[in-house]
């Protein structure tokens, strides 16, 4: 009967941890998808999302038009470019953070699918 109890606190203990596990991304994972306000960089082409928790990221496309969303919440799914110095790059600072308690994440993604979230981004 106690095998059976454990067994079953064990079993609940873990689908507890399971969405936790889920929602926190992977800085090294080379596909990410962010959702933030969407804004005009300084180049022709260039966009920069800033996330939530002032994450910034450059991105990039080939395919999809950007400039209809600018101003916007968006979400955006894509190929962080050069993904292994950008994980090592993210660690560095996660082993740093005591020191330079601002730092945030900045990247460059190459974006595949976007999707407004919003009209206007939160200030």
């Amino acid at each position: 009967m106690k095998n059976k109890w454990l067994l079953s606190a064990v079993a609940v203990s873990t689908l507890l941890l399971v969405p936790a596990i889920g929602y926190a991304q992977d800085k090294g994972a080379e596909v990410r998808t962010l959702t933030g306000c969407l804004s005009k960089a300084e180049g022709a082409h260039e966009y920069k999302l800033t996330t939530e928790n002032g994450s910034t990221w450059e991105l990039h496309t080939k395919t999809l038009k950007l400039s209809p969303h600018a101003g916007h919440t968006v979400t955006v799914t894509g190929k962080v470019r050069a993904a292994a110095m950008h994980e090592t790059k993210e660690k560095v600072k996660d082993e740093t953070k005591d020191m330079d308690k601002g730092a945030t994440e900045h990247g460059q993604l190459n974006v595949t699918n976007i999707s407004m979230v919003s009209d206007s981004c939160k200030k």
